[in-house]
């Protein structure tokens, strides 16, 4: 029962399968959506989906680490829709060369991609694509919202616990976390919120190939997952919904700042044993 009506929120990655629920979401609340991604045809047909069910959407092409293309983007909206109440940044992601093989470090193993191997590149994007993809975003287009406005950051559960085998991927989240604080503090007096939302594991095109087999057999990774989730089960991507609307109502949450809510089926409470 969120009423959105007359804001307009800036999702950033808003094709991928989490944050175009999201967007989704907003618009169905009353919210004027932006969508931001690099992928040209995933946040126009996402923006289409929304029209398409009453909703007022813009796709936008956008790198989010080129602050230059993002402040072309912060002028198009300001001049098509005069503010920006709400930013989701959701734009971030692993790389193959940012991730190991192994779990444990074995010398005796040969060299294949353990932490040795990782390819200092590839660690410098995961990182820059997580941590400056919403840095950036943050001060583009914050600098047009006014009193009430909220920004809304994607952490993860490895901000909490770091996983095996993604070192710049857990690191780059942690940093999320800490920077969502950052915010809270930094815009407290002039009215704008910060918080996170800290998704547990679900099933996305990004993860499909370390969860599922060719033959959509769980991989012994997502069993291992499922083992560690008391719910045992991955979530649905509208199970993050609630959570969201909740922090972006000012009425419900106008006091919560600098919180990064788990979203794990219980995963962060469970020590294992």
């Amino acid at each position: 029962m969120v009423d959105l009506t007359g804001k307009v929120a800036v999702v950033t990655g808003a094709g991928g399968v989490l944050c175009s629920v999201l967007a989704k979401a907003l618009a169905s609340s009353g919210a004027k959506v932006a969508l931001l991604d690099l992928n040209e045809e995933a946040c126009h047909t996402v923006a289409r989906q929304i029209v398409a069910d009453g909703g007022q959407a813009q796709g936008y092409v956008c790198n989010v680490l080129e602050k230059a293309a993002l402040e072309k983007v912060c002028q198009s909206i300001m001049k098509e829709w005069g503010s920006i109440d709400i930013l989701v940044n959701g734009a971030g992601g692993n790389h193959p060369r940012a991730t190991t093989n192994d779990e444990y470090y074995d010398r005796q193993a040969p060299a294949d991609s353990n932490f040795f191997d990782l390819d200092p590149q590839g660690v410098e994007f995961v990182f820059s694509l997580n941590f400056m993809g919403s840095f950036l975003p943050s001060q583009v287009f914050a600098h047009e919202m006014k009193e009430g406005s909220t920004i809304i950051n994607i952490s993860s559960m490895n901000a909490f616990t770091p996983l095996t085998k993604i070192p710049a991927y857990s690191a780059a989240k942690a940093s999320i976390s800490n920077f969502t604080q950052w915010l809270a503090v930094y815009f407290a007096k002039a009215g704008i919120r910060c918080n996170a939302l800290a998704p547990g594991f679900f099933a996305t095109s990004q993860n499909a190939r370390l969860l599922f087999n060719e033959n959509g057999e769980p991989t012994p990774r997502l069993e291992k997952i499922l083992a560690g989730t008391p719910m045992a089960r991955l979530g649905k991507p509208e199970e993050i919904v609630g959570t969201l609307l909740y922090l972006v109502d000012e009425k419900a949450s106008g006091f919560v700042n600098g919180v990064v809510i788990p979203i794990d089926g219980g995963f962060s409470a469970y020590s294992g044993v």
